[in-house]
């Protein structure tokens, strides 16, 4: 049983670090250099169905929670619902307030820092450790049903998202491929830099 104050500073890791990712999320997607992985998926429900991406996050993460509740119920806490909640709220807040330039160098410059940020969001977020959101969770309750690699579901569950999305209306881009490149490495660096270096660890 966690303590109170404990369960309070984990609370507030969660709407932390989702507030980060979203922001940095938007940043990259809107940048004009096609969409993070799962971000295509959202951006091609978005376009078949006239609604915002936030709202678009929000179904594909109830199918999500759905396929971990009937297959492994153990992936869902807390932090995965109100993770999605506020992800859902936040990602369409931020979009609004948004400023490019006319310099694809500089956009693009956007787009990285935005992946930077998104990495920051997530290792905060992970600091918790109330529940994953629910694309990790399908990931998690793959791997550990079946005893499959985790680069390999991770890898599958990628490009399966990104072909559908493309499908839909999503687009593949730059953005897709520094995200693959870059976000795992820096949300390892912000993770061993919380734990080791500002003892953020519960």
């Amino acid at each position: 049983m966690k303590r109170p104050a404990h369960l309070i500073k984990r609370l507030i890791l969660i709407v932390v670090g989702t507030a980060f990712y979203a922001l940095g999320i938007d940043l990259a997607i809107h940048a004009g250099f096609g969409g993070a992985t799962l971000a295509v998926l959202w951006m091609g429900v978005s376009a078949q169905l006239g609604i915002t991406l936030g709202q678009a996050s929000w179904l594909v993460a109830g199918f999500m929670l759905l396929f971990c509740l009937i297959y492994d119920r153990r992936q869902v806490h807390v932090g995965t619902i109100l993770y999605q909640l506020l992800y859902g709220i936040l990602i369409d807040l931020f979009a609004r307030f948004l400023v490019y330039t006319e310099s694809r160098v500089l956009n693009f410059a956007l787009m990285v820092l935005g992946v930077v940020i998104m990495a920051f969001g997530a290792a905060l977020y992970s600091l918790a450790d109330l529940g994953r959101g629910t694309y990790e969770g399908v990931t998690f309750a793959l791997v550990e049903k079946n005893g499959w690699p985790i680069w390999a579901v991770r890898t599958s569950l990628d490009a399966a998202v990104v072909v559908l999305g493309v499908l839909l209306g999503g687009q593949f881009g730059l953005c897709t491929v520094t995200t693959v490149l870059i976000a795992g490495f820096f949300i390892q660096t912000f993770t061993k830099l919380f734990k080791d270096k500002m003892g953020l660890e519960f």
